[in-house]
């Protein structure tokens, strides 16, 4: 915004604002009868009817003349009561209200009434919305488009008018659980009514939420139904020279969608992003177990209960009656304990003794093991811990480790051949020799249809794998595994090819 649309509110922060308040009122007044000019004469004769504190003519002239230049007036030459010459060369004008001072205007009395709102939770509001949902689910195929409007239009108006409220009521309640902007003796005078005012209005938003959310995700053909609302506004749109053919429309339209689409996300939520209802109702409801806890903090308060607040501004009169720096500090180390500390010794005792006023800057270093910094102690409490042999353990482990290795290595020797062989050819498999082909099938089958060769992920066996026809059985100890026939070839490539069982 520029600085010159700006100026509109210059008159707020000179010392007759309140003149300019006056005769801008006036203006207004007189723009919703219909009266567009007023002259210095009709400004002041108001003026006077007000009850205020009356003007001279001198200072109406003054204040609109000043008005004129920050732009809140525009002044046309008053040529309707010219009688002589004099006249029409006499400065005369007609005062209207110029456009950036009419939108400065409803500006401020957006700004006093927002400032002035109460707040309140509408569940009237959530009945009028529901009611014209299914009004609106039943218009019928052939809808009137001026019944469909008012009802797009009623509906609209109770969301906004339920949101903002809502928000209002909202911040004003937790301002009031915060106690702030609010006199105790008056909180604790309603604090039953307003508990139960939560609770009624939690009641009625769980069912009539419910019913509207149901609602809106069953009515069909709603996009049809904001065209005609649309297309009844674009009606009355009056023409610009760059609009073109079917643009205010689409305009109207994408508004509407807009519109919906708000009314949609304030009821019909899912897990991820749950709806406003959801959230208001969550807030509600919380709202209710934090001003019972800010009423027991009253109560407390009124008992002679001390706080921290009370605690903390005693203690502040305390510091201020010290007659000396030397008492001050006396009080700080009595109230917070934080005292030299020059109680940590060192592991290796210095023979030099420090004053326990000395500034750790100008004190020699001290080592300080890390036992002592971590946990306060140089050793640990109670006996020390027996040392455990871990002998016998180990060996098991060994003996183990060794027998699946010594089993691992038969079961490559048994399948790494190197020469091509059919899977219902390979007979009974112990559990390691079938534990290792299935990993290998399962690495080759991976790389998909038709024949494959493949390395297995440590690169130490190689497996090709061609489909023939037929089925396979491979018996093992815990049961037998069916499936189509495949010719396999598995090389174990750490090993020299002599070794593996092939020759060329």
């Amino acid at each position: 915004m520029s600085h010159t649309r700006t100026q509109v509110f210059a008159h707020l922060s000179t010392p007759t604002a309140p003149l300019y308040r006056r005769i801008m009122d006036v203006f207004m007044a007189n723009k919703r009868r219909f009266v567009v000019h007023l002259r210095p004469e009709d400004v002041a004769e108001s003026l006077r009817a007000d009850g205020a504190e009356p003007v001279a003519q001198e200072q109406v002239d003054n204040a609109l003349s000043s008005l004129r230049e920050w732009g809140n007036l525009r002044a046309d030459p008053d040529t309707g009561r010219v009688t002589t010459v004099e006249d029409f060369y006499r400065a005369r004008y007609l005062y209207q209200l110029s456009k950036d001072g009419e939108a400065a205007e409803h500006a401020l009395e957006v700004f006093e009434r927002e400032l002035g709102r109460r707040g309140e939770l509408q569940a009237v509001a959530l009945e009028d919305i529901r009611v014209r949902l299914h009004a609106l689910a039943g218009v019928g195929e052939r809808p009137d488009p001026a019944i469909v409007h008012n009802l797009l239009l009623e509906i609209m108006s109770r969301l906004d008018s339920l949101a903002a409220n809502a928000i209002a009521f909202m911040g004003g309640l937790q301002r009031t659980i915060d106690l702030q902007d609010i006199e105790e003796e008056a909180f604790l005078a309603y604090k039953d009514r307003l508990i139960s005012y939560l609770e009624r209005f939690v009641s009625e938003l769980v069912v009539k939420a419910f019913d509207i959310a149901d609602k809106i995700r069953g009515l069909a053909g709603i996009d049809d139904l904001l065209r005609l609302a649309a297309a009844r506004e674009a009606a009355d749109v009056a023409p610009g020279e760059a609009d073109e053919p079917g643009h205010v429309l689409e305009t109207k339209l994408a508004e509407w969608r807009d519109r919906w689409s708000g009314l949609r996300s304030w009821f019909v939520g899912d897990r991820t992003r749950p709806c406003q209802a959801d959230l208001l109702r969550t807030r509600a409801r919380q709202a209710i177990p934090d001003l019972l806890a800010t009423i027991s903090v009253l109560h407390e308060r009124r008992a002679g209960r001390s706080d921290r607040s009370a605690d903390f501004r005693a203690l502040a009169r305390w510091f201020a009656q010290c007659p000396t720096d030397a008492e001050a500090h006396r009080l700080w180390r009595a109230a917070f304990g934080l005292t030299s500390a020059r109680h940590l010794t060192a592991e290796t005792e210095s023979a030099e003794e420090v004053p326990a006023a000395t500034s750790w800057l100008d004190a020699p270093q001290a080592e300080i093991s890390v036992r002592l910094r971590a946990t306060g102690r140089y050793a640990r409490r109670g006996a020390p811990s027996k040392v455990v042999d871990r002998g016998p353990q180990r060996e098991r482990l060994a003996a183990f480790v060794a027998a699946e290795r010594e089993q691992a290595e038969l079961a490559r020797k048994r399948l790494a051949t190197g020469r091509p062989v059919l899977l219902s050819e390979l007979g009974e498999l112990d559990p390691a020799e079938f534990h290792l082909l299935l990993r290998l099938l399962g690495e080759a089958l991976a790389m998909g249809p038709g024949e494959v060769t493949v390395r297995t992920s440590d690169g130490g066996m190689e497996i090709r794998l061609r489909p023939v026809d037929g089925y396979a059985e491979i018996r093992t100890e815990t049961g037998v595994l069916r499936g189509p026939d495949h010719e396999v070839v598995i090389t174990d490539v750490t090993r020299p090819r002599e070794a593996s069982g092939y020759g060329g």
